[in-house]
């Protein structure tokens, strides 16, 4: 407001929330991901990246026939570890971001066990949710884990 632009409600309407839902969580996860895969390139030997040099190759080649290859199983990995966090979304970021003015849009599972099985005492509930979540989150990691060995000969069991 003191630079001139109308204030936002970037917590209030469901829009902006949404938006600033999704900014928290790249920018808080960013950080993380970056540093994994720097360290796996950097166990990339840079004699490969001179040999291509040497015969020609562009960065786009050494990217996609050299670091993409060398990085294969951290990508495999964290994809595979990503996917079972889908299903579990988490319960910081939509419970301190959230408010009753965005409810609809910011409950999620963890927010919802928590609101029936600790505010409403509705513990059997809440147990039943929170199983059937760890069981579609088991189902994501052993198909994407599966699709993994299947496409790639990579997995982590």
């Amino acid at each position: 407001m003191s630079m001139g632009f109308d204030p936002l409600p970037f917590l209030s309407d469901k829009n902006y929330w949404l938006f600033t839902y999704l900014a928290v969580g790249v920018w808080q996860s960013a950080g993380w991901g970056t540093i994994l895969y720097l360290a796996s390139l950097t166990g990339i030997n840079r004699e490969l990246y001179e040999a291509a040099e040497v015969d020609g190759a562009s960065r786009l080649r050494r990217i996609w026939h050299i670091s993409l290859p060398g990085i294969k199983t951290t990508i495999v990995t964290l994809l595979i570890i990503n996917v079972g966090n889908m299903i579990s979304i988490g319960f910081d970021r939509p419970f301190i971001i959230g408010n009753v003015a965005v409810r609809e849009y910011s409950d999620v599972l963890s927010t919802f066990v928590y609101r029936v099985g600790l505010q409403s005492g509705q513990v059997t509930l809440a147990t039943a949710v929170g199983l059937f979540q760890a069981l579609v989150g088991l189902v994501f990691i052993l198909g994407a884990n599966y699709t993994s060995k299947k496409l790639t000969d990579e997995s982590i069991m």
